[in-house]
């Protein structure tokens, strides 16, 4: 007789609170955005070869059934993605980056 058998969804939290898939470092994130930009999930597995379709159907089922609790880590995470990209422009100006980057390219060598 088939034996039915419960398995763990296959997520775990990092310690920088990123959630992955399976023991790759493909994000809850990018499984869901992929999702909803209407892949399937034989077509996210062909994107990111180190995920197990089985995984990525568990991943999928577990979003499906907690959708608010996963929308409300993604906004989470939106928001710090944000954070950091702001913080880093303000450290980092990148208001003419192309020019200074070309600048750069096109200027004689100093013989370093």
């Amino acid at each position: 007789m088939l034996a039915i058998k419960t398995e763990p969804t296959p997520l775990a939290i990092h310690p920088d609170g990123v959630i992955r898939v399976g023991n790759t470092r493909v994000t809850l994130d990018t499984i869901i955005s992929a999702f909803a930009d209407g892949l399937s999930a034989e077509e996210i597995v062909y994107a990111y070869p180190s995920l197990q379709l089985a995984d990525v159907y568990a991943v999928l089922g577990y979003y499906l059934r907690n959708r608010a609790e996963v929308e409300t880590y993604l906004q989470e995470r939106r928001s710090q993605v944000e954070a950091v990209r702001r913080q880093n422009e303000a450290r980092f100006d990148p208001h003419g980056i192309r020019v200074r980057l070309l600048a750069r390219k096109t200027s004689p060598s100093d013989g370093k």
